[in-house]
């Protein structure tokens, strides 16, 4: 009799099971979790497994529910203990499934190959080489080291925590090397700077993705070769791989340090067209290019559009808005900021300080200065004490400015005694500029454009002895100013132009055609003349 019950019940719970794949609500999982519950099969480890799986795997279930469930299990299974290893490996929780992998150890249970994919997923993202090493000793003396997954992830830790040696050695001992035995370390010689190896790593694989794309281009925005991260933009596409969110913002960041306007519009088209979501890096990284592109409105449509902003979209736009000529707007950015609970960081207040600095608020400079320690718990660094320098040397507070530069507990810089140096300039102090070029020169901080401005501010006082004496020390020292250069988009092409530089590829085109504007404004200038002459008779 108990024994037909039994098989009854039985029969019954794996006819509820079976409706599992058609849950599309956690009201559902729940509903056949409390039939479960009834028939007394709850806690067998399959019923079990099959509902923590929907609960902390889907993207309709409810990780914190799954994780009761677990700790209420009596017995678990590997698949279970994986299965929420996985779910906080997913929810970016690293430091929960360490944790959750000591409380399984101490439980008897030990890991096998999947288990050690989501482990070292964690040490990487934590940068826990030590832990990582412990792990690696594991799967060595438990006999997973060969497995893919393993091989993998070990690669990724040890390339995320720049300990590219070991990464090599694993990477040429590998038999089977996938795609992303590949890009791990691809991945880790770029971001270790290493970017010609990382290179020529990628140029020899047999098969590529899209993320091994990506890994190379972040590689060469993050170093500053942005002209070679474009162009390998180009050539993913070319190549027919669609670009994934990694590899736009890798080229949104070259776009925005290369000024180059029309394709950072085109990659904005694509990010619409494809309809990916607008998060925090992408919308940053769209932010930062309008911006630094001088598209400032569009910088602030993007901002508006952004579901959610953090500090760093909000100092982007701040910083963005104050390069231009927007210092109240950017201080009123300040003020939403706050009233959106989102806290400042260093760079939001060099921002700050560089806006109020334009506009000569010196009050609301001074005010924002202190509430960096007072409010927020931020100590100044020499950035900020450069900004603040700034402040009162162009409202033409020099002592106040130099009492500063006295009294910091930090060591001046070239930003901190240029800005003084500048204020100098502007406000005709000649004896503290010659006072701040030598603070500058004991500091072998005194390069070329210190010498020009000193110079400069000799010739304003018709100091010309002294401007001669600087000249000459100028050419003994072979101190040269740093050459200035710029930047032009040209049907979406982006070329530099160095000053004093004749190598570039059109620069006979290019002399022909400057000296063709200048023989035309020189006709328009004659011209000019002639009709002011005529107009005087």
């Amino acid at each position: 009799m108990l024994a037909s019950v039994g098989s009854k019940y039985l029969k019954s719970s794996r006819r509820v099971l079976s409706l599992l794949d058609e849950c599309v609500t956690m009201a559902h999982i729940k509903q056949i979790q409390s039939h479960l519950t009834v028939s007394g099969t709850l806690f067998d480890p399959f019923a079990a497994g099959r509902i923590i799986s929907f609960c902390a795997v889907s993207a309709q279930g409810d990780i914190s529910h799954a994780y009761l469930l677990f700790l209420s299990l009596p017995r678990r299974t590997s698949f279970i203990w994986n299965t929420m290893l996985r779910a906080f490996t997913d929810k970016n929780e690293p430091a929960t499934v360490l944790s959750l992998y000591k409380h399984m150890l101490s439980t008897g249970f030990l890991p096998n190959n999947y288990t050690f994919s989501f482990l070292l997923q964690a040490c990487a993202r934590l940068s826990d080489l030590s832990f990582g090493i412990l792990l690696h000793a594991q799967a060595v003396r438990l006999g997973w080291e060969a497995y893919d997954f393993v091989q993998n992830g070990l690669l990724h830790l040890y390339a995320s925590c720049n300990c590219m040696d070991t990464a090599r050695r694993l990477f040429d001992g590998s038999v089977n090397r996938d795609v992303v035995t590949w890009t791990a370390v691809i991945n880790g010689y770029a971001k270790s700077g290493q970017v010609v190896a990382a290179r020529q790593l990628f140029d020899e694989m047999p098969e590529k993705n899209a993320v091994s794309w990506s890994a190379m281009i972040t590689g060469y925005a993050q170093i500053g070769l942005f002209k070679e991260a474009l162009e390998l933009f180009n050539d993913m596409q070319i190549a027919g791989f669609r670009p994934n969110h990694g590899a736009i913002v890798g080229a949104l960041t070259a776009c925005a340090f290369l000024g180059a306007l029309d394709q950072g519009r085109w990659i904005h088209a694509y990010v619409d067209r494809n309809r990916m979501v607008l998060d925090r890096i992408l919308g940053t990284a769209l932010i930062d290019m309008y911006a630094k592109c001088g598209c400032v409105e569009t910088a602030c449509r993007v901002f508006d559009e952004m579901l959610d902003r953090d500090v760093f979209a909000f100092t982007s736009l701040i910083s963005g808005l104050a390069n231009h000529g927007h210092s109240a707007t950017a201080i009123e950015m300040f003020t939403r900021m706050q009233n959106e609970g989102v806290c400042p960081n260093e760079v939001t207040f060099i921002c700050l300080l560089s806006a109020c600095s334009r506009v000569g608020l010196v009050e609301e400079g001074l005010r924002i200065f202190k509430s960096m320690t007072n409010i927020y718990g931020i100590e100044p660094v020499v950035q900020h004490y450069g900004c603040l320098v700034d402040l009162l040397g162009r409202a033409g507070m020099l002592e106040d400015a130099k009492r500063v530069v006295r009294e910091m507990p930090l060591e001046p810089d070239s930003y901190v005694l240029g800005a003084l140096l500048n204020a100098c300039r502007v406000h005709g102090d000649v004896e503290l500029g010659k006072e701040t070029v030598e603070c500058l020169a004991e500091r072998s901080l005194d390069h070329g454009g210190v010498h020009v401005l000193l110079s400069n501010m000799y010739a304003s006082a018709n100091q010309w002895e002294d401007v001669a004496k600087v000249r000459k020390g100028m050419e003994e020292k072979k101190v040269k100013k740093v050459p200035g250069c710029s930047l032009i988009e040209v049907d979406g092409a982006v070329f530099e132009f160095v000053a004093g530089d004749m190598s570039h590829v059109f620069m006979d085109e290019i002399v022909l055609l400057l000296l063709g504007i200048d023989k035309h404004l020189k006709s328009l200038w004659s011209e000019d003349d002639d009709n002011d002459d005529m107009k005087f008779e």
